[in-house]
């Protein structure tokens, strides 16, 4: 435990002051915190938080405890030792005054009546609930009655009714089956662009409100590849699936007519730029991110004759939306937005073109007016990032063997802002448009192979416009099905257009998905992609015949620190592409079988070769070594790697000045080309690109 001093006011009695003097006084108190201990000591705090005050103690176990045990194990142990009857301690031997008793019974209630308001997803046992059930008994057993015993008795029938009505795994209804018997609307550009925005806002808010905070953990998100995890946080996956089917349909609508005219299909660009404003101004940056991502995908950024034609207004807005997900010091841009506008009634548009300005203030003007608040839908990908590395860089148990809660208070400032973003979603008034949702599922999801193979009969490989569109920074353009695994076959991709930058390691978020190849030729080149951190996206290959776009090489170099959003952390914690306080993290991919999967890793000065290589088989779930044996291999740029010594030191045998990022090789395949991966970023996108690079657009591991 620890004694943390505070100071809260305390209001004078019998003093008195001439009018207008007032005096603030204040008293310091000790909060007594507990930084680690056994399961059982956890429990019993519990009960103990809030005398200490320690009053966010129970919120924060509440929220992280699947990281270290179970419901069943936790319910067990408070039942069992503080939910006895009076035979029961006769029979244990143990007795308590009835003043005591009464103290642990009422703050038992107040714990269980918080578990079943805070995480009532934890009882979702289908069919028989046996822990809703054992707490349903022990409360008529000794507060028959109760807020708490109406409130569990409430929530099994809320579960019986979902468990009943859960035939059909649709995200969204659209009403009889006769209704998508009738002619969708094939025009995209007869939707507003209004309409379109809040209709991606009203899929996005009804998906982010379901999202159950915990499956966020590092711990609990990064073990999602696992067989026996094949359908684990289907809330989260299901807003990987959203994010992935908006990016598909930005691509598909571009792309689809083929004998469009340039200035024709820069007319469908400039509407997704508008519906993206329209998101903006929405604060929805879930679709404002996926927009942007799949407008800077390859297969549509290196269409230069319609990139030519686009008014230069909506150039510049594009360009003002692309710079909010700049994944400069760790996408500061961005997450410092959502902080200014989180819990805010309106967006703060500070600057935007001309053609938009006008436009977007009086809508916001006519907001204020009519009383219309906005919600906030982030992008998930960025809390998925931030825990994913938190669970990487802080240990589950400190000396002793105790649990290191101190890294689950940590946590909980990344999910308490999740749970503060969901509730700040119910300000959100929309109501769905059912010919626009019948036209937005019937949009194709084009593979990556089609969509580049589309592109290019839209504009062939050798086609080149005196005006090309500003270079930007590339983006994750879709996130791939996670649903497909690792296991999922991946076929060659066709040759790209790839620009001159040359490869770098993405220091960013990352997640599931599977991202469209993009073309990055600015300053940096990034990669982003929907979310986690263990990101497992479809197979790179590199391209064989590159052909460089316009735009001065890329370099890219920057170090990435956790819980940003949090002014003030308590301790430096290892970051990814920087060594400090001897540690850092390194990232670790299969040379073959699993695309682009990779794993992070903490790295300390004491660690050896064979160590890593045993942790990397682990991460990726080997459990057999081949005969041969694996070797450590860094990955310096394209053209160059380096391969770790047997019984080397890794912390101090690898390139410091080159990206973090490692893979484990058969040995006696080092004459093989060095199959470079994409490292995709999470909370919504970014994704690495390297140069000569081809991305699938259709598999992933969020």
């Amino acid at each position: 435990c620890r004694l943390l001093s505070c100071r809260k006011p305390v209001h004078a009695e019998g003093d008195r002051l001439p009018p207008g003097h007032t005096v603030s006084q204040l008293e310091t108190c000790k909060i007594r915190s507990i930084r680690a201990g056994t399961l059982e000591r956890l429990v019993e705090t519990l009960l103990t938080a809030f005398g200490d005050n320690d009053l966010t103690y129970t919120s924060i176990f509440l929220s992280t405890y699947r990281a270290f045990t179970s419901t069943q194990t936790v319910l067990q142990l408070l039942l069992d030792r503080y939910g006895t009857t009076k035979e029961n301690e006769q029979d244990t031997g143990t007795s308590r005054t009835s003043e005591t008793n009464g103290a642990i019974r009422n703050a038992l209630a107040s714990i269980l009546r918080a578990w079943l308001d805070q995480c009532p997803e934890d009882f979702q046992e289908p069919p028989d609930y046996p822990c809703l059930h054992r707490l349903m008994d022990y409360l008529r057993r000794t507060l028959p009655g109760s807020e708490a015993l109406r409130r569990a008795e409430g929530l099994l029938e809320q579960l019986q009714t979902q468990a009943a009505g859960n035939h059909g795994n649709g995200s969204f209804c659209l009403g009889e089956e006769e209704e998508l018997e009738i002619e969708v609307q094939d025009d995209f550009l007869s939707f507003e662009a209004d309409l379109v925005a809040e209709q991606l806002t009203y899929m996005d808010a009804l998906l982010f409100k379901k999202v159950v905070p915990h499956h966020c953990l590092g711990s609990i998100w990064s073990q999602r590849d696992k067989k026996h995890n094949k359908h684990s946080a289907p809330t989260i996956r299901a807003t990987i699936t959203q994010f992935n089917a908006v990016a598909a349909c930005v691509v598909s609508t571009v792309l689809k007519h083929r004998q469009l005219r340039p200035h024709v299909r820069a007319r469908v660009i400039q509407r997704w730029i508008d519906i993206a404003q329209e998101c903006r101004i929405r604060k929805n940056f879930s679709s404002l991110r996926a927009i942007v991502s799949a407008l800077q995908s390859n297969p549509l950024y290196r269409l230069k004759r319609a990139w030519a034609c686009v008014h230069k207004d909506s150039m510049q807005t594009f360009e003002e939306l692309s710079d909010i997900f700049s994944d400069h010091n760790n996408y500061l841009t961005s997450r410092e937005l959502l902080m200014r506008e989180g819990t805010s009634k309106f967006a703060s548009l500070e600057s935007c073109a001309k053609e938009h300005q006008k436009r977007t203030h009086k809508r916001l003007q006519l907001q204020k007016e009519m009383g219309v608040m906005q919600g906030t839908i982030p992008y998930l990908g960025t809390f998925l990032t931030d825990l994913t590395m938190l669970d990487t860089a802080l240990p589950d148990f400190v000396e002793g063997g105790l649990i290191n809660f101190e890294k689950r208070r940590r946590e909980f400032e990344v999910i308490a802002q999740i749970k503060l973003l969901q509730s700040a979603c119910n300000s959100y008034c929309l109501s769905p448009e059912p010919p626009f949702l019948r036209w937005f599922k019937s949009q194709a999801q084009l593979s990556e192979e089609e969509s580049y193979a589309l592109s290019c009969e839209v504009e062939g490989l050798g086609d080149s416009s005196p005006t090309s569109p500003k270079p930007r920074k590339s983006m994750v353009k879709r996130l791939s099905l996670l649903f497909l695994g690792a296991d999922s076959s991946a076929a060659s991709s066709p040759v790209r257009e790839t620009p001159r930058s040359p490869p770098t390691g993405s220091s960013g978020e990352s997640m599931d998905s599977v991202s469209v190849s993009s073309s990055d030729s600015s300053e940096s080149s990034s990669c982003t992609s929907l979310h986690s951190m263990d990101t497992s996206s479809s197979t790179a290959s590199v391209s064989t015949t590159p052909v460089s776009l316009p735009g001065p090489p890329c370099t890219h170099r920057r170090s990435f620190s956790l819980t940003p959003l949090t002014p003030s952390s308590p301790s430096q914690t290892p970051a990814y592409n920087t060594q400090a306080q001897d540690t850092c993290i390194i990232r670790v991919s299969l040379e073959h079988g699993n695309g682009n999967l990779y794993k992070s890793i903490l790295l300390t000065n004491q660690d050896k070769t064979p160590a890593v290589v045993s942790r990397a088989m682990a991460k990726h779930n080997l459990e057999v070594e081949p005969e041969e044996g694996f070797e450590l291999v860094q990955v310096i740029s394209e053209e160059r790697e380096l391969v770790i010594p047997d019984n080397a030191n890794v912390f101090y045998a690898m390139n410091t000045s080159a990206n973090f990022d490692f893979l484990l090789r058969v040995r006696g395949s080092a004459g093989r080309a060095v199959q470079l991966r994409s490292r995709c970023s999470s909370t919504l996108p970014r994704t690495q690109h390297r140069s000569s690079l081809s991305l699938r657009l259709s598999k992933v591991t969020l």
